[in-house]
């Protein structure tokens, strides 16, 4: 493939081909996704760009040993995400191991705050709502389709066996809702 080819290919195109053996389908994943997991772990870690950096590298040793194990009932992009996000809990469960008995007792490390502040609560809130009103707004047909999905949590091969329809058409159809959802959404806030 020419260099453009896997500018412009798409993420399960280049999954392919990396799971292949293409170290450069893999270099343009890489390239794609590294900036915001950068930005994640970034965030996280309060601008510690050394371990954030650290974490993108495993985070991506991590995809890579695993390319095989992506299926694309989700994107590439949450299936790294995902990958992110329990390569930072790792993390902050070891650097919480490694604290010695003497420097936990002088210093006790605050556990990371697991209910949302009322700020984020009230944020919750509203986006909850939003969501709800944009549901009721959605045909029937897209709104059962979003509930099946993102309320009920089927695969998209369930969703296709419940309504009888091929699962090229439910992808469509799911992509299309969250479009109109996220639209109606927007235009709320």
């Amino acid at each position: 493939m020419e260099i453009d080819d896997y500018i412009v290919a798409t993420d399960s195109k280049l999954v392919d081909l990396a799971s292949q053996g293409d170290q450069q389908a893999f270099e343009h994943l890489y390239t794609r996704y590294h900036e915001a997991i950068m930005r994640l772990f970034e965030v996280r870690l309060a601008g510690d760009k050394e371990a954030a950096e650290d974490l993108v590298q495993e985070t991506f040793i991590k995809v890579y040993l695993h390319l095989d194990a992506y299926a694309e009932e989700y994107t590439f992009g949450q299936w790294v995400y995902t990958i992110a996000r329990n390569t930072m809990v790792d993390y902050l469960r070891r650097r919480t191991d490694d604290v010695s008995i003497d420097s936990a007792a002088r210093a006790p490390i605050a556990p990371i705050a697991t209910t949302p502040t009322p700020e984020e609560s009230v944020i919750q809130s509203q986006r909850r709502t939003h969501f709800e009103d944009s549901l009721a707004e959605l045909t029937d047909d897209y709104r059962r389709i979003i509930e099946l999905r993102f309320i009920d949590e089927y695969s998209y091969e369930e969703i296709a066996d419940k309504l009888g329809r091929p699962i090229n058409t439910i992808k469509t159809q799911i992509r299309r809702a969250k479009a109109a959802v996220s639209k109606m959404i927007l235009e709320k806030e």
